[in-house]
C-alpha cells in the first residue's frame, strides 16, 4: 500500500519507519543533528516549501512534509482499516 505525503509524494508505507511531528521531535539536540547530517547527506526530500508539520523517515530517505501527523495517521489507518 502507498502513502500520499502531500502534492505529487506517494510512497510504500512498508518502508515507513515512523512519522514525526516536527515542533515537538525538533526541540531534542539529537533529532536536529540526525535531521542535519540527513541533509547534508542528501537524505531529505521537502514534499514542498511550505511549512513543515512533519518528517517521515523511511529506510532510505526522511520525507518532510506540510501535513501534520494526525493526518498522516488517519491515512494509515484508512489504508490498514485500524
Amino acid at each position: 500500500m502507498y502513502l500520499h505525503l502531500g502534492e505529487d509524494t506517494v510512497i510504500n508505507s512498508k518502508q515507513v519507519v515512523g512519522i514525526f511531528d516536527m515542533d515537538t521531535s525538533t526541540v531534542n539536540k539529537a533529532t536536529r543533528d540526525y535531521l542535519e547530517k540527513a541533509e547534508k547527506e542528501n537524505k531529505i526530500i521537502y514534499v514542498n516549501y511550505e511549512l513543515p508539520k512533519s518528517f517521515v523517515v523511511t529506510d532510505e530517505k526522511i520525507y518532510v512534509s506540510p501535513l501534520n501527523t494526525g493526518t498522516l495517521l488517519k491515512r494509515t489507518r484508512q489504508e490498514f482499516k485500524l
